[in-house]
């Protein structure tokens, strides 16, 4: 029975075996071995070594299956896409993430300087640097 004052739990994440996931990518589960050696996908492991592919990775071994068999890409070029697109998904989100930023900014600076006035306060011409005097007789 379910404690009333618990959180609302996650759904787990479905994940599949490599039969399981080579009949939803339609491919032969030595294939998805042969793509796991190279890198194209890498599912998740369990304690014994057995494979586990999440939804994404069926998504990706069918975008893997559509770049080979009907654009005739070879898998070094499909492996620099994969690559290329993770790069630009990770720098699209940092960009994002740097635009909030200078958004939440520029409002904290538009609100600072409503309504007061910036007064211009020139800078010093000299540094001076104060140092003790040493006692004498030592």
């Amino acid at each position: 029975m379910a404690n009333s004052t618990d959180g609302p739990r996650e759904a787990p994440k479905k994940m599949y075996v490599i039969s399981v996931a080579a009949e939803l990518s339609g491919m032969h589960a030595q294939t998805l071995r042969t793509y796991d050696r190279m890198g194209l996908v890498s599912p998740a492991r369990t304690r014994g070594g057995g494979r586990r592919y999440s939804d994404r990775d069926i998504e990706l071994l069918r975008h893997i299956q559509e770049l080979s068999q009907e654009q005739g890409v070879n898998l070094a070029g499909i492996k620099s896409i994969i690559e290329l697109t993770e790069e630009r998904d990770q720098l699209l989100a940092e960009r994002d993430a740097l635009l909030e930023e200078v958004r939440e900014l520029r409002a904290r600076s538009s609100s600072a300087s409503t309504g007061r006035e910036l007064v211009h306060v020139p800078r010093s011409t000299s540094v001076v640097m104060w140092t003790p005097r040493r006692k004498r007789g030592r």
